[in-house]
């Protein structure tokens, strides 16, 4: 399966038409997509196993304390619908730098490692840490972010050893290594905990988005800024990565640059993905593919189409989890993977 396969097929059947100037696609595709996404985070914190009044919730005169409707909405409900989102938009945008610069469309958030390097510094805290604090912050997302920031510069070491330029097929290469490293040490982590603690770091590996309050969202949220701000400057040069590097070179782009900050938004978007909800997995590859099929290949369009259908996707999965089984609440990041499981596989029938 190549690129420009890929390129060819999400481009034969774009829903915004191609022809328009790249403003007016641009304009368009925001707004359709981000009142997808408003809309999403609006009505999801109103449907739930429990029934509440939203004119209840609003209602200042009655005290939080005896305010039940309040207290889910603004408890329960709000701020996993906030980390949802902000989940689901960093891993969809990862997802789209990491397979325009690896060139390869089953790339994912999860392809270079630094998601196994966050979940086995949350595993080390959760099974041999949990008597740690930092103030009002859980030490699992900061052990997290610890991890990921690690297996992020291991890896770009790796692939920056000859001439200090960054080769594509190493990268990818060092990435699935330490990938099934982590994982490994993961699992003697695992071997070596009591049957709580493993059943802890068991729940925080299917992925889930029950933060609790808004503390671990304030704490994941400058790490996507800053991957957002990154991001923001590199639709042009994806484009042309897309075509390869030499193509790109040959167009004037600083192709050793533009890896660079690719790479460093991409893995910045992921720790603090992961650090906030643990690994949600197949985001980073359903939701890019299902956004190219709508408005082509332009990674102006696709990049912040893919961060707004990304949290409006990332909400109803989890709108799911909460009803699904209701009032159990089953970890998204199981949802996720039985939507993406059978997308990746019609994905690969399809590319043959």
């Amino acid at each position: 399966m190549s690129a420009p396969d890929s390129v060819q097929s999400a481009a034969a059947t774009p829903v915004i038409n191609a022809a328009r100037p790249i403003r007016t696609r641009l304009m368009l595709t925001v707004a359709v997509y981000g009142t997808l996404a408003l809309a999403t985070c609006v009505l999801t914190p109103l449907v739930g196993s429990t029934p509440i009044s939203l004119a209840r919730a609003f209602d200042r005169s009655i005290p939080l304390a005896d305010n039940v409707d309040a207290q889910i909405f603004f408890i329960a409900r709000m701020p996993r619908v906030l980390s949802g989102a902000l989940v689901g938009a960093a891993l969809a945008s990862a997802g789209v730098v990491f397979q325009a610069i690896l060139r390869n469309p089953l790339a994912s958030p999860f392809t270079l490692g630094v998601s196994a390097g966050a979940s086995l510094g949350a595993m080390v805290v959760i099974i041999f840490g949990a008597s740690l604090t930092f103030g009002p912050l859980s030490p699992v997302p900061l052990a997290s972010l610890a991890g990921a920031a690690v297996a992020a510069a291991m890896v770009y070491r790796l692939a920056t050893l000859k001439d200090h330029a960054m080769s594509t097929s190493v990268l990818l290469l060092a990435g699935v290594t330490l990938n099934a490293f982590f994982s490994a040490v993961i699992t003697f982590v695992q071997y070596l905990a009591d049957f709580t603690r493993v059943a802890r770091a068991l729940r925080w590996l299917m992925g889930d988005l029950d933060v609790g309050s808004f503390a671990p969202i304030v704490a994941a949220l400058p790490l996507v800024v800053v991957a957002f701000v990154i991001f923001a400057f590199l639709p042009s040069s994806l484009n042309l990565l897309s075509l390869g590097s030499g193509s790109a070179a040959t167009r004037g782009v600083d192709v050793a640059r533009a890896h660079r900050l690719a790479f460093l938004s991409a893995s910045l978007a992921t720790a603090g993905a992961v650090s906030l909800a643990g690994p949600i997995g197949f985001v980073g590859i359903v939701v890019p593919h299902l956004v190219r099929l709508m408005v082509g290949v332009d990674h102006r369009i696709v990049l912040p189409a893919s961060a707004l259908f990304g949290a409006a996707f990332l909400v109803a999965c989890d709108l799911v989890a909460r009803i699904v089984l209701a009032p159990i609440e089953v970890p998204v990041g199981i949802i996720t993977a039985l939507i993406g499981g059978p997308f990746f596989l019609w994905l690969l029938v399809r590319k043959g």
